[in-house]
Parts: C-alpha cells; structure tokens; sequence
C-alpha cells in the first residue's frame, strides 16, 4: 500500500538506546519499520547505548560535561535527573529544525519529556503505555521508603496517560487498567509489542552447546533482565521442581543486562536450592546471539505473574518456534495447550510441573512451538503492527474518521485476548456454569493434551474490519497534506 505523504516523526526515548532489553528493544524496531514504509524517524535519547546497529534512524543524543553515560541499565537511575530536562530541550530543537509532524512519547518520563513538545510546539502527541508504576516502581529499590515509591506510582499512574492525545497499550489488562482510571474508552488502543520473524529465522545451535558443554542435556531458557519483578525467585523454584524427574536438565539464564547485584542474589538462591550445578547465568548476552541461545531451548519460560504488558522475550520465543511454559499473568497472545502450557499466577511449583511435562514431550513441545510461531503472523510482527501505528498517526491529523477507524482496526485487532471462539457467543448469553463456558480450561483443571478446539482473537464482527483501499489510504494521505 502506497501512502503519498511521508511523515517527520519524533520517538522521545526516555532510556539508554540503542539497548537489548523490552522498551529500547520495540522503539528501535517500531522505528525501522517506519524508515522501511518510507517515513523520516527522529529519535530523542540519552547519551548511554549498546552496539546495536539502527537502519535509516536519525538519533539526537543529550549530553552533560557533568555527567558520565555509564551502563546501561534497567530501572530509574540518578543520571535521569539531568537527562530529562536535556531532552526537553533537545526535543523542541528537533521539532523545529525538522519539521516534526507527530511525537510518539514511550513509557512515563517520555509522555512527561513529550507533553512539553505537545503543549510549547503545538504537536499532537501519541502516548504507548508499557507498564503501571504502582506495582514496578517499588521493586527498584531506588525510592525509599516502599510506600513513597507506591504513591509516587499511583499518582504517575493517575495522571502520565492523560497527557496524550491517544494512547497504544502494549495488552487488555494494561487497557483495563488505565480505564478504570477514567481514560475515555475511544482513547485507548492496545497494540502489543511486536518482533521481526526473520531475526530468529535461523540459529547456530550446536555453537551454543558446545560454548556452555550442554551436549546431550535438556535446556530450559530463560531472557532478559534478572530485576526483581521478574520473579527470578519463582523460576529457580520452578528449576527445583522439574529437577526432581529431569536431574540433567540445565537451566539457562541469558541476560540482556548485566545486573550484578541480582545475579549473586540469585546465584545464592540457586545454592541453597540444590540447583547451583545445574543453572547457568550470563551476562548481557549480544543481540545478534540470541537466536543462536534460543535454537538451544527445549523449553522457555515467563516467570512474570501479573504483567500489566506485553513480555517482549514472550515474542522472542514464540518466533523462535519454542514451547512456552508461562504463569497467565504474563501469557500474552498464549492459550493452554494451544501456543503455550500456562498455571496459575505464583504457583511456582505449577510452573515446575509444566516445565517438567514438556521436557518429556518431544511432540507436544514441537506442536506449541509451531503454533506459537504462526501466532505471530499477521497479529504480533512488526510489518503489520507499525501499519496500524502508521495509521494511528493519519487519525491524529486528520481526524478519527470512519474511514481512519477502518484503516486501523485492518491492522490492529479489536482484542488481543487468545482464547476459544465460541461463534454461540455472539448471538446468545455466556452460560453461567463454569464447565458449559466457551474457555473453561482457564480454570485450575490442567490438560495434558493439545487444544483442538478453534483458537483465536476475539474480535467483535463489524465493516470496520474490512482492508482499506489503497484509494482510502491516498485520499487520506491528500486530506493530511491539504491541512499541513
């Protein structure tokens, strides 16, 4: 689909970037998407980065004689309070000097950074919502006491998402959330996180095995950042579970980010486990490795109950093909025994059992794996969710027409709840007993076989959902330009 006018956009970055974590991770590929559709992407950041190349984006970096850029790390960090207020003023800069059309601000302090572009420059301003303060922020231990960093979340909470003029969410739970803080329903858009299929299209596994000695062995893989809310605890009790049936299984955790005040935490924890021998910790593994660590996995894991957002090492997984052992809190886009093995949120010792289950199931590991991967297409890969972005970005210029309506809801999906489709539920009342329920393996009863019922998205059947014309996407391009 051709689009005539070419958008300036801002992405106010807020964190060190590039970087191989969540947030750095979606910007910078979110990014590339739309250099690749044709657009001019500018990105406001911090000086701290990785070696991380980023193809056709410009990147304005703030700086200070007074401070040095350091590690990237993840969470708040005291070189922010002389970052942000830079990056206010780098940002009006750039919004002048290029032109600047729409600011798409990510997480709390770019919203904060943003709205001073949105109020002085008159820009309308784009908020992506990734997470909620109440429940994070204490876990950093940076604020103290605990119950001032929980206020500080909740008023954050209660008043960041209101500074947008329309906000993406990253998940359904995230959107509830932020509705029940009185954010107007027509406001608010989930659009999760997305991944590059053909990053994990192909992975070095026997480079990993014989780097880590793991020839032979079973490997249960965990990604990304050992801080404390991603419940590091729960999956080495986990490990201990499923040790006691697989005893050679290795668990493997691939950090993004050195953290190595976590790591000897968790490394202590896996001693008085009984686990030490069999875990591996590693330490910001590159980008560029981690298809080859997760052609490696057997069986991946999301220890992370009660995620308000989208787990970007979730769509890791599922584009590598792996079979997902997952708490529901942090099963985004997963349905038991369709894509994934979920157990209750903090059940660790579930979460065990589900490890050991699968570890003993070459077939079914393999089925969950395929299915995850097809998962991805068409719903969580960049090509198509920056396409629903792109045209969130027309409707905040142009107007939130029917036919703007139209164009997004092509690419962006009424719900990204995966569940059974029960066609009954359209047209009748849901039953009210739990065993007549259209998904009623979302109760404590565990199967251990595939899910053969239809499982998909449940979006509700309207026109709206019809693909644009390439004539609707012009008149909308023609309509844009006439007003700029």
């Amino acid at each position: 689909m051709s689009i005539t006018k070419k958008l300036n956009i801002l992405m106010v970055a807020a964190c060190p970037f590039p970087a191989n974590h969540g947030s750095a991770a979606s910007i910078r590929e979110m990014s590339e998407a739309m250099v690749r559709f044709g657009h001019n992407v500018h990105v406001v950041t911090y000086p701290t980065q990785e070696d991380i190349p980023v193809k056709g984006v410009v990147i304005h970096r703030v700086s200070s004689p007074f401070v040095k850029p350091g590690a990237v790390k993840v969470g708040p960090t005291g070189n922010k309070f002389v970052y942000d207020p830079l990056m206010i003023v780098k940002m009006i800069q750039v919004i002048r000097k290029c032109n600047i059309d729409v600011i798409h601000a990510h997480n709390y302090e770019g919203a904060l950074i943003g709205w001073f572009g949105k109020i002085l420059c008159r820009k309308p301003m784009l908020y992506n919502a990734v997470n909620s303060m109440a429940d994070e922020l204490p876990t950093y231990n940076f604020i103290k006491p605990r119950l001032l960093a929980v206020w500080l979340g909740k008023l954050l909470d209660n008043t960041v998402p209101r500074m947008g003029d329309y906000i993406t969410v990253v998940s359904d739970s995230l959107k509830e959330f932020l509705l029940a803080k009185g954010l107007p329903e027509n406001k608010v858009k989930v659009v999760p996180a997305g991944v590059n299929l053909d990053m994990f299209a192909a992975g070095n596994a026997d480079k990993i095995r014989l780097r880590h000695n793991l020839s032979g062995v079973p490997v249960v893989m965990y990604t990304g950042a050992l801080e404390e809310f991603q419940r590091i605890d729960y999956l080495l009790e986990a490990m201990k579970e499923a040790s006691s049936t697989h005893p050679d299984a290795r668990l493997l955790l691939v950090g993004n980010i050195t953290n190595l005040t976590s790591r000897a935490k968790f490394t202590k924890m896996a001693e008085h486990l009984g686990i030490a021998d069999r875990t591996i910790f590693l330490n910001s593994v590159p980008l560029n490795e981690l298809a080859d660590y997760l052609a490696v996995a057997d069986v991946t894991v999301v220890p992370r109950p009660e995620c308000p957002g989208h787990p970007v090492k979730l769509l890791n997984y599922m584009a590598a093909g792996k079979a997902v052992v997952s708490f529901r809190g942090g099963a985004k886009g997963l349905h038991h025994m369709h894509n994934g093995y979920l157990v209750q949120d903090h059940d660790h010792q579930a979460l065990g059992r589900g490890i050991s289950f699968l570890l003993a199931q070459d077939d079914i590991r393999a089925i969950l794996g395929a299915h995850a991967k097809q998962t991805i297409t068409g719903n969580f890969d960049w090509e198509t969710l920056a396409r629903g972005i792109e045209a969130i970005y027309y409707a905040m210029l142009h107007g939130f027409t029917p036919d703007a309506h139209k164009q997004i809801n092509h690419f962006i999906k009424d719900t990204y709840i995966y569940s059974c489709i029960d066609r009954r539920s359209l047209t009748q009342r849901p039953h009210t007993s739990v065993r007549r329920s259209s998904d009623r393996r979302t109760t404590e009863t565990r199967i251990n076989f595939i899910e053969r019922r239809k499982i998909g998205f449940q979006n509700k059947p309207s026109p709206k959902n019809e693909a644009p014309s390439v004539a609707q996407l012009e008149a909308a391009s023609v309509n844009y330009a006439s007003r700029s």
